[in-house]
Parts: C-alpha cells; sequence; structure tokens
C-alpha cells in the first residue's frame, strides 16, 4: 500500500495562481493607484508606495514612521500593521502585492545580461532601516540628505515625476528632485535590467522588516525530505541566489513561489491551521 498525499486547499489555490502571479499584482496595483479619487492617507498600506504619488490610496508605512520618528513621536499604527501582516505572510507580500516590486518585475522580462548578487548584500536593507528610517530622522529632521524620503526612488517615479510633467504641460517652472535622489532613481532604472529586483534584494527598508518573519510567520514554505531527490531544480527556478531546499523560509527570499514548481513537488506552500495529509492508495481488488 502506497501513501499519497492530499492536496491542501492552500497548495491547490497556490498552483492555480502562480502562473496568473503577474495578474495578481497587477490587481493589487489598481488598489494601490487609485484612479477614482479614493485617498486615505491617513492609513498605511503593507508596500512600499509614495503617498504624494497623485492616485496613491494609502500611506507608505515606511514613510509614516520615518516621519513620525522626525517629530519623536512612536508609530504605533504604522509598526503593529507591519508586525499583523508579517506574522502572517512574511516577505508574501513583496512576491505579489508590491507596486515598486511589480515594476522591477516587468523590467526582469526584458532580454538583457542578468547579473547574480551575493547574498550578503540584503543585509544593507537594515543598514538603510536604521540609519535613514530611523537615526536619522530621529536626530536630525526631516530636512537631512539621508532622510528616507529624500532619496527613496519609489517616491521619485511616483511623486516627483508626474509632479514634473504636470508642472511642464503648465508651463511652470521644473522643480527637479535633488542631486542624491535623482542620482538613486537613475541608478536603480538601469540597474532593473540587469539584476533581478535590486531595490528589493539591497536597499528596501520594508522588504527587511517583512523578511524577519519569514521563518515565524503563518504561511511558510516546507520542504519533503523524503520527496526531494537533490536534483537542484529549485536553485534555477529561484533568481534571487536562493538554496531552496536548504532554507525555504530565508531572510532573502520574497516569497514569489517559484520555487514550487519544482518537479517532485519536494517544497510546498503550508500554513499552521492546515496540515498536509496522508491517504493511503485505494487496494486494488483480487481478481
Amino acid at each position: 500500500m502506497v501513501a499519497m498525499e492530499k492536496k491542501t486547499r492552500l497548495k491547490l489555490l497556490v498552483s492555480k495562481l502562480l502562473p496568473q502571479r503577474m495578474w495578481v499584482q497587477s490587481v493589487f496595483l489598481m488598489i494601490w493607484l487609485n484612479p477614482f479619487g479614493l485617498r486615505m492617507h491617513g492609513m498605511c498600506s503593507p508596500v512600499l508606495h509614495c503617498y504624494a504619488c497623485p492616485l496613491a490610496s494609502f500611506a507608505c508605512p515606511i514613510g509614516v514612521i520615518a516621519q513620525l520618528s522626525a517629530i519623536h513621536i512612536f508609530p504605533f499604527i504604522a509598526i503593529g500593521l507591519l508586525i499583523v501582516m508579517g506574522t502572517f505572510f512574511g516577505s508574501l507580500l513583496c512576491g505579489w502585492a508590491c507596486p515598486f516590486g511589480f515594476l522591477q518585475d516587468m523590467a526582469a522580462k526584458v532580454s538583457t545580461p542578468r547579473f547574480k548578487l551575493p547574498k550578503w548584500t540584503g543585509h544593507f536593507r537594515y543598514v538603510v532601516l536604521i540609519i535613514t528610517v530611523l537615526a536619522i530622522p530621529y536626530f536630525f529632521g526631516e530636512e537631512h540628505w539621508l532622510f528616507f524620503c529624500q532619496i527613496c526612488p519609489a517616491g521619485a517615479l511616483e511623486a516627483a515625476v508626474p509632479n514634473m510633467v504636470n508642472q511642464a504641460m503648465a508651463s511652470e517652472k521644473i522643480i527637479w528632485p535633488n542631486a542624491i535622489k535623482l542620482t538613486i532613481f537613475i541608478l536603480f532604472l538601469v540597474t532593473i535590467f540587469f539584476v533581478n529586483r535590486p531595490w528589493c534584494r539591497i536597499l528596501c527598508p520594508l522588504g527587511g522588516i517583512f523578511s524577519i518573519f519569514n521563518r515565524v510567520s503563518v504561511f511558510f514554505l516546507q520542504i519533503g525530505t523524503d520527496k526531494c531527490n537533490d536534483c537542484k531544480r529549485c536553485h534555477n527556478l529561484c533568481e534571487y541566489g536562493i538554496e531552496p531546499d536548504k532554507t525555504p523560509n530565508d531572510t532573502g527570499c520574497i516569497r514569489c513561489l517559484e520555487c514550487t514548481k519544482c518537479v517532485p513537488e519536494a517544497i510546498t506552500p503550508a500554513n499552521i491551521f492546515e496540515q498536509t495529509k496522508v491517504m493511503p492508495t485505494p487496494k486494488k481488488k483480487d481478481v
């Protein structure tokens, strides 16, 4: 009698959604970029998205934390939101819901040479978080040149560029971003065509926060050691230099879930509420 795994509802859902991930990201994009004028800037979204964007529905949690740090107020709501979302999903939001990540995924579709980054570069996300989001705002305020919103490429793309276009169309004086922000933005635009998700993997403070929860979140990836045949296909499926068969919930993972396409189905999505069930194969009747 051979044991046969019964797929959980989560596995079935992921298997259906995974080929449509770009469309799922597009749906979330329409939520964060609301063309109907819904503006709820008093609330944070769980993604990196500048509230100064003309179409932004919600505030950016990192921007809120930095601004409240500058006036020495603890950002209870923003941090509470990130803890709740991180506890449930880890960095799944990075791979499926973030508009800035979606932009980088679209750029990855362009056929250009791709370079791999050393895994240790991911630690710079925590440097950005501690210095530009917390320390600089707290000690020097919003006007410091290293204040996060002064250098954020998402702010440059989503707020500065639309504002410049509007100023040009109205024949007004164009207000350019500061030199550092403009330089980082240009470097970002170039890099996304040669490195997969460079911002998310090296510098994004929000991704750094969510990645901390990857090993303790309600949603997680599990490795079936009885199924893994050490074929290393998951290494090729992962575009971010992770070895999913060894550390499926690595802090460098954005949870795009591409590794779950492994043929032996050794890597599977799971959650703490729904356990993998095993059922016996029906026994053939004797003829």
